[in-house]
């Protein structure tokens, strides 16, 4: 890669601007400053910026615990700001959401520039669970529990493709389904003649929302996590 580019990855700056501080003999690669743009940075080597190391990264993987009034769209509106704005320093990456989360939900919100991943994440083909933490106006009935638990709820004219439900108090389940469609959630509680009074999203996958990361907070997930992430779809053999 071009030192320049490198540098404007690193720090979210422009290629002009990372020029000019290449040509003011403020990068270094390794322990040699170099002051050509063109420079091409070798595998492995070290690049630091006014002293300070820096790495420049082509794809990103973050879990944000998205507060409720937040969309999950890049786009902002007059209303809402958008789930970008909680990670300013990686918006020249040009992420996006891997599975939309309504600004009146919370929760796991998977962010990532990597569009592969992202579309086998949400497509119905690979079946990947989401797990929801759902506060529901009136307690679940047995019968109720049945039927999602026997794939009997139906939504548009298909079954809901529920993998669990688990009742944490009378109003309180953690419902875990393997589809994405619009307001499918509220939908299914709403068939059973029930509202949904609070929704989060807790996991995707086998990935949990770490429970002591607060809302509007991130961190990147690690190796090990994409890793089991892209296993999960088929685009890691290993």
């Amino acid at each position: 890669m071009r030192l320049d580019r490198y540098v404007s990855k690193a720090l979210g700056i422009t290629r002009k601007e990372a020029k000019e501080l290449i040509r003011k003999g403020e990068v270094r690669v390794d322990d040699e400053v170099v002051k050509k743009a063109d420079y091409k940075v070798p595998e492995g080597a070290s690049v630091f910026v006014e002293g300070q190391k820096v790495e420049a990264k082509d794809k990103v993987y973050i879990m944000l615990n998205k507060p409720k009034g937040y969309l999950s769209t890049t786009e902002r509106d007059k209303d809402y700001p958008s789930f970008l704005d909680l990670i300013p320093e990686y918006e020249h990456l040009e992420p996006f959401a891997a599975g939309r989360l309504d600004v009146d939900a919370e929760g796991f919100l998977l962010v990532t520039n990597d569009g592969q991943l992202a579309h086998r994440i949400t497509h119905p083909k690979w079946k990947v669970p989401k797990t929801y933490e759902v506060l529901l106006e009136k307690p679940l009935s047995e019968g109720d529990i049945e039927k999602l638990q026997k794939g009997e709820v139906v939504v548009e004219g298909k079954p809901v493709a529920v993998e669990r439900v688990e009742v944490l108090d009378p109003n309180r389940v953690l419902l875990t389904i393997t589809e994405g469609r619009y307001h499918i959630v509220k939908k299914t509680f709403e068939r059973l003649g029930n509202r949904v009074l609070n929704l989060k999203r807790v996991a995707i996958g086998d990935i949990k929302l770490d429970e002591d990361l607060l809302e509007g907070y991130y961190r990147e997930l690690t190796e090990e996590e994409v890793q089991r992430l892209k296993r999960s779809v088929g685009l890691d053999k290993g």
